[in-house]
């Protein structure tokens, strides 16, 4: 009878514990699916810009093993390329993949999150938003529009641009009507020209029919592949309005309270991957493009002359101060910034500057 007692309380005990991991093991969260769509300014799988949105939903799917599905639409696909911002800040969509200087008509501290004209290249803008404190502000500046940013992905250092005329002076740059956003448009307005913000799959077209003078897009990889060279004939270096641009992946504030804390893991954590994915995917292919622009398409690649980026520094200069001195959150940007780039200018001297200069002794 004891026997048979002690068999039966086993049992129980046994198929409650087996219960209480059972619990653990599938809790009630994990059996949620999310589906959630993501609109980007790019042209639908545009190579590296595209193409980094549509690997960041493809890591988040496969690290939630399928809990949250994320459909990426190209710009125009679902909202136009520049209605990216309003789409997920309205709450339309939840995600958004752009760069966050063409939202500077809402909020113009944004751009300092993008790129600065001689500002921080991509080692330095990573160094500052993701250690640096820059995230804090970045955060600071989209709460009012309940939208919460992340890091997606970096050009590097961009090309100077594409010119239907030589740039000797800077009195070349008055009348040129210059597709180019940001504080590099304002520095461009500065210096006599108009700054034209057109999304990336109408710059052929209004390169090619004159709309335009000139324009900045990213570098070799993708000025190949978008046929700059048939519509403008001279190649300039060195992007000096965009030294590191960084590309961002936007969530509504809504949407992301709403996920589970793993899952808002997962989605920072693609979003890091998709970061350093699309800087290396960059540093990769635009050698391989700029042979064979020089050598098979014979493009004149050109420096912009010493005396003419000393007075684009100098035109920035003027900008940002500027821009401080008209909008409190910039202001706070701004004084953030220039430390950091204070530090990482002084180290860089020491160390990226002097090894450049020696490493091919």
């Amino acid at each position: 009878m004891k026997r048979r007692s002690f068999i039966k309380k086993m049992g129980i005990g046994a198929a409650a514990v087996g219960t209480g991991l059972a619990a653990r093991a599938v809790p009630a969260y994990a059996q949620k699916k999310y589906n959630w769509k993501m609109v980007t300014t790019w042209p639908p799988h545009f190579p590296a810009l595209g193409e980094g949105a549509d690997l960041f939903a493809k890591w988040v799917d496969e690290m939630s093993d399928g809990r949250l599905k994320i459909t990426v639409y190209g710009g125009g696909e679902l909202v136009p390329p520049l209605g990216v911002f309003d789409a997920v800040s309205q709450g339309t969509v939840e995600m958004g993949h752009g760069a966050a200087y063409y939202w500077a008509g809402k909020m113009p501290a944004c751009q300092f999150f993008a790129a600065v004209p001689f500002g921080l290249n991509a080692q330095g803008l990573n160094a500052w938003i993701l250690n640096g404190g820059g995230m804090k502000l970045w955060e600071e500046t989209y709460a009012p529009f309940n939208v919460k940013p992340f890091l997606g992905g970096n050009t590097g250092v961009q090309a100077g641009g594409w010119f239907n005329k030589e740039i000797k002076t800077i009195d070349d740059y008055k009348g040129l009507k210059m597709r180019i956003p940001g504080l590099g448009g304002k520095v461009v307005k500065k210096a006599g020209g108009n700054a034209v913000l057109v999304a990336g799959g109408e710059i052929y077209t209004n390169l090619d029919r004159g709309v335009i003078d000139a324009t900045e897009w990213v570098g070799p990889y993708h000025d190949l592949k978008m046929g700059f060279y048939k519509a403008a004939k001279y190649y300039y270096w060195p992007g000096w309005h965009e030294p590191g641009t960084g590309l961002e992946i936007i969530v509504g504030q809504k949407a992301w309270d709403s996920l589970p804390k793993d899952l808002q893991a997962i989605v920072k954590s693609a979003a890091d991957r998709s970061n350093i994915w699309m800087l290396s995917e960059f540093e990769a292919r635009n050698n391989a493009a700029l042979q064979v622009l020089v050598n098979k398409h014979k493009v004149p690649v050109k420096q912009f002359p010493k005396g003419v980026l000393k007075n684009l520094k100098k035109l920035s200069g003027e900008v940002l101060s500027e821009l401080a001195a008209k909008d409190a959150m910039s202001k706070k940007v701004y004084a953030a910034y220039s430390k950091f780039l204070k530090e990482a200018s002084d180290w860089g001297q020491l160390t990226e500057e002097q090894y450049q200069t020696f490493k091919h002794l």
